[in-house]
């Protein structure tokens, strides 16, 4: 398979827009499956998972790979839900193409607004198919206008519908000027084309025009043909629509309902039509390992090329163990060959490499550059390590996750059942990086801690029913933060005889306030000159554990810069032992000098509600300590946007129900961490 002829696409929604629905229908319509599955049978084939068919939603990203009309297609299909937005993360951090699926009704919904922000950070060109054009309410060009004004971009609509809502009966195809219709017996597989119906030819010219002018646009030689009035073919204005989509000048937009088998074959269309191969988007970049320094270069997209290949998910198998989700960026791998783990400094035997299908496989003999495979057998991979080989030690840009903002106390029912419950937690942090765990210093209890109460509750359910551990978990607590709200310098020396040899070491640190929301950052400016690798990493290594255990109250530090401005280093008796111990003194002291305070998540709370219920919806909100920070109209209601503190939100969902007869739900995600008010944690 030529790389022109591969597309690696993510289907991305709100909860709720039909995301697994519309990636069932494509399966089915290339001939994947053979039976469509329903989310609401619990039947869906992404939905591999007990839990996933048991609470009709999405929870881990699901691959597989089908073909139409000789392109390869590998489909990603991401979770809606906003406690799972790591699994969205790291999957479009390795697709070159997504599609937005947008409800006719609702428009751009809360999550919407995240995978698309998301989306932009990784400079993923998009399409978007609106979904639901016969609910009730439906809107297409309301949706359409509704996406320009929320993310500023231009849409282009390639189809526009035949009637909306109960009445929607196909779509005009912009391009061909034909009507489709599908049928509903040979469940939307046959569809019929016919030449547009005299009452709605003038709008159809109207619409075609407005494609052709913002196609014209991005496009020099189109728009030279248009102002000529020169005649366009339909394959010009495929390669042009192809062009400005990858540009990411404009999104183009198809239409459908995913649940009626209505506009999918258009859409998967769409998809090899206008969404890039793994040559048609930039190069991937990677720093280069040197033996005093890293440079930054590209690495082009072929299969002549030294391997490189990113690991962007794992997960467990009770049979084979881990399985590593790995794009190829370069070169080729083949099953039993070893590749080095770049940033790990370890080579690991490829046992085997497989083509998923949700939770099925099959053998491959190799992988090459641009496809998406799962390797076996890789024990010390993580998600966001580089593999590759001694040849070009490149690594790639590793995944960002979001800080855990809820914990539970779990304990086992039995102390037999301590190391079973240890090793699960290990295999399940290793599965979801926003997933940690830890032992409380002062009560010794373990705590757990996710993005969410769906996310915990998720994972401890996996914890007792796919690993059998008997478990109890504690009521839901604030994860807090602590940082520095000044900077400090502190120096260090360590000298002690141990074993009867002399451990010196001397570190001078520095911490300073960064930016809200911009995370940890940690630099070595100390001379390097005649110094060990084994020394530098030992002292870093030291530092990024005592950032994760806190300053005062062992909670984890967040927006903290820490910077070794010098060490001293003796030959003779410096050890790496010794800087360990040293640096994480120097960062204590310093840290405790640069005035320590305690943060708290702030959470982005969206509800909807019907509009004689707003005023009940908001003074929820404020009585808990948030703020109401504005307020849209939508067709199925009024959505309020609101911010409040995490701590004070449990229970929020059953008193927002009983304020407003059970009329409004709303989702909540983690926006920031802000001074906890009375500067004190909340005992455990």
């Amino acid at each position: 398979m030529s790389l022109e002829k591969m597309r690696n696409i993510g289907i991305m929604a709100h909860i709720d827009a039909g995301k697994t629905t519309t990636t069932e229908r494509i399966l089915y319509y290339t001939g994947k499956i053979h039976k469509i599955g329903e989310i609401d049978d619990g039947q869906a084939t992404m939905d591999w998972m007990a839990q996933e068919q048991e609470r009709g939603i999405t929870i881990c990203s699901a691959a597989t790979t089908t073909y139409w009309k000789d392109y390869q297609i590998n489909i990603i299909d991401t979770p809606g839900h906003v406690d799972f937005t790591a699994e969205v993360e790291r999957s479009l951090r390795v697709l070159d193409g997504a599609v937005a699926v947008i409800c006719a009704v609702d428009g751009v919904q809360p999550q919407t607004e995240t995978v698309w922000k998301q989306a932009d950070e990784f400079k993923v060109p998009r399409i978007a198919f609106m979904n639901k054009m016969d609910r009730i309410g439906a809107d297409f060009f309301g949706s359409m206008e509704d996406v320009h004004n929320k993310f500023g971009i231009d849409c282009l609509a390639l189809q526009i519908p035949i009637g909306e809502g109960p009445d929607f009966e196909g779509v005009i195809d912009l391009l061909k000027m034909k009507e489709i219709r599908w049928d509903a017996e040979s469940e939307g597989e046959k569809f019929t084309e016919s030449d547009i119906d005299s009452s709605r030819l003038d709008k159809a010219n109207e619409w075609r025009e407005k494609l052709i002018d913002m196609v014209a646009s991005s496009d020099d030689k189109l728009a030279e043909i248009y102002l000529e009035g020169g005649e366009i073919s339909v394959e010009q204005l495929k390669a042009a629509i192809r062009s400005g989509t990858i540009n990411r000048a404009f999104v183009p937009f198809v239409m459908g309902s995913a649940r009626h088998n209505q506009g999918v074959q258009p859409l998967i269309d769409a998809v090899v039509d206008y969404l890039p191969s793994p040559v048609d988007i930039p190069p991937a970049k990677g720093m280069r390992i040197k033996k005093d320094s890293e440079e930054e270069i590209e690495i082009p997209c072929k299969d002549s090329g030294m391997p490189v290949g990113l690991v962007f998910k794992i997960q467990y198998d009770r049979e084979m163990g881990s399985l590593c989700y790995v794009r190829m960026y370069s070169g080729k791998i083949n099953a039993g060959t070893q590749v080095l783990n770049v940033g790990k400094k370890k080579r690991e035997r490829v046992n085997r490499i497989l083509r998923m299908h949700a939770d099925k496989s099959e053998a491959m003999d190799s992988v090459s550059a641009g496809d998406i495979a799962v390797f076996i057998g890789l024990k010390l991979a993580q998600t966001g390590d580089t593999l590759g080989s001694e040849g070009l030690p490149v690594i790639l840009e590793s995944v960002k996750f979001p800080e855990p903002v809820i914990s539970v106390a779990i304990e086992p029912e039995s102390l037999s059942e301590r190391d079973k419950m240890n090793e699960t937690l290990e295999i399940l942090s290793k599965e979801d990086p926003t997933f940690t765990h830890h032992e409380d210093s002062e009560t010794g209890q373990l705590i757990i801690s996710g993005m969410g109460e769906l996310h915990l509750d998720v994972l401890v359910t996996r914890m007792k029913d796919d690993f059998g551990v008997k478990c109890r978990v504690g009521a839901p607590q604030v994860t807090y933060r602590e940082a520095v709200t000044a900077e400090a310098t502190a120096k260090e020396e360590f000298s002690k005889v141990l074993a009867g040899k002399e451990n010196t070491a001397g570190v001078t640190v520095k911490v300073s306030q960064r930016e809200q929301g911009s995370g940890n950052d940690y630099i070595f400016t100390a001379s390097r000159k005649d110094v060990p690798d084994e020394i530098i990493e030992s002292i870093e290594q030291s530092i990024r554990s005592s950032l994760d255990s806190g300053i005062q109250y062992g909670y984890p530090c967040t927006d903290t810069m820490v910077e070794v401005t010098a060490i001293d280093y003796n030959e003779t008796t410096s050890t790496p032992f010794a800087f360990a111990s040293c640096a994480a003194a120097a960062f204590d002291k310093a840290c405790h000098d640069a005035a320590p305070q305690l943060f708290e998540p702030v959470m982005n709370v969206e509800i909807s509600c019907p509009k004689e219920f707003v005023g009940e919806a908001m003074s929820q909100v404020t009585q808990r300590g948030g703020m109401v920070m504005g307020q849209d109209s939508k067709a199925s209601g009024e959505l309020v946007h609101a911010q409040a503190p995490m701590a004070k939100m449990f229970g929020f969902s059953t008193n927002l129900r009983s304020a407003t007869q059970g009329r409004a739900s709303f989702t909540m995600e983690f926006s920031h961490f802000q001074l906890k008010p009375d500067g004190l944690a909340g005992a455990w």
